[in-house]
């Protein structure tokens, strides 16, 4: 490729359309009234913002907590480092940690499985301190890899002291914080089979049965709704991060500090409804399209090669917005053979309207060797012969 092109490139990448734009909601203010003091809506996939509230003022969450807890143990399952068939003991800290439980036996074992499914369910303090003592050892232990892994995700307003958000001084999130660290639940299909439940039951080792019931009435009383987690204390108030799907679209509600129970469930419905009465999740284009462009190839056992999208791109808009999305596309003049299937050629630009607001790399369709000897030295000859 020519440098002139690669150094366009790299500037057309630094563009704010292309990042730091993306970053700011895309409504300003709240488009209706609101009594909880701090809320998000987002889009799961892309993490646009549509609109929100305080997002950023840190505040004790309660058993929002959890889904911190629920996302290490699905990592930890699907890295091997537990199964959902293992025996956990239950220690004696454990089973008294009182709030919200499922009145675990102490020292005595239970499976993996049953113990994730009551925190996802029924919020189930004793539950979740037994799999992070299982997993790590010590509750201590396993709130340390809370924070670390809370940092990796770039929550940079969050702080845990334990594992249940059960109140403790120096714990505390944000509603952006939570929304961000909840659609991570999103690549684990394994958490959708158990937040779907809306009544199930825990048979303890001795034959005791403890009935479970959802604490996320949105998940029964509002349709597409499957999942994440309530939470409530006399510190926190009522506070829920719900999440529902409609027509491939994901939005992620975060209502925290309201002033009744069923206030977070009204306005996280509120917070839904909206997006999906006024947003779509629209891709203009998809890995591997066709962009119907050829690029020369020099000396090569072909003389072009075809350049197709290397990238997704998923825009958050407004419904009907998408006739203002157009592709421009900037490929090298040519290419020196041998080319592999999958190399950049060039860049695809994403315009809304006249701002670039993504970049992806345009890519090889095929692979170009370089020809065979008796072939190559005859193309040797015509390049040379036509000045090429």
């Amino acid at each position: 490729m020519k440098k002139g092109w690669l150094a366009l490139v790299l500037g057309l990448m630094l563009l704010p359309g292309a990042g730091a734009a993306q970053e700011a909601p895309m409504e300003m203010g709240t488009p209706f009234t609101l009594t909880c003091p701090s809320a998000i809506l987002t889009e799961a996939s892309t993490g646009r913002v549509i609109f929100e509230k305080n997002a950023d003022e840190r505040r004790p969450v309660a058993s929002v907590t959890k889904v911190m807890t629920i996302l290490l143990t699905l990592e930890a399952i699907d890295e091997g480092r537990v199964g959902l068939e293992d025996s956990v003991p239950v220690s004696a800290r454990a089973s008294g940690m009182g709030g919200s439980q499922v009145f675990l036996d102490a020292d005595r074992t239970y499976v993996l499985r049953d113990l994730l499914k009551s925190v996802i369910i029924a919020s189930a303090n004793d539950a979740a301190v037994a799999l992070a003592e299982y997993m790590d050892g010590a509750e201590e232990a396993f709130v340390r890899r809370m924070n670390a892994r809370a940092a990796e995700l770039g929550l940079t307003n969050t702080h845990y002291v334990n594992c249940t958000g059960l109140p403790a001084q120096g714990h505390y999130t944000t509603a952006r914080d939570v929304a961000r660290l909840s659609a991570q639940l999103d690549a684990h299909p394994l958490y959708y089979e158990f937040s779907t439940i809306w009544m199930d039951e825990l048979t303890h080792p001795g034959g005791r049965v403890t009935q479970l019931t959802n604490t996320n009435r949105l998940v029964r009383f509002y349709a597409g709704c499957d999942g994440y987690k309530t939470g409530s204390t006399n510190e926190a108030r009522y506070c829920i991060s719900a999440t529902a799907k409609k027509d491939g679209l994901r939005l992620i509600a975060v209502v925290l500090g309201a002033g009744a129970g069923q206030t977070r469930f009204d306005e996280a419905r509120s917070m839904l409804e909206y997006g999906f009465s006024g947003y779509q999740l629209f891709s203009p284009v998809r890995e591997g399209d066709a962009l119907n462009m050829q690029v020369p190839v020099r000396l090569g056992g072909s003389d072009s090669v075809s350049a197709v999208s290397g990238g997704t791109c998923a825009l958050l808009l407004r419904k009907g917005d998408q006739s203002r999305i157009s592709l421009e596309v900037a490929l090298a003049e040519r290419v020196d053979a041998p080319v592999k299937k999958g190399d950049v050629l060039g860049e695809i630009r994403v315009k809304q309207g006249d701002t670039v607001v993504r970049t992806l790399p345009a890519v090889a369709g095929e692979t170009v060797e370089l020809p065979g000897m008796v072939h190559g030295l005859l193309r040797i000859r015509d390049h040379f012969m036509l000045g090429r």
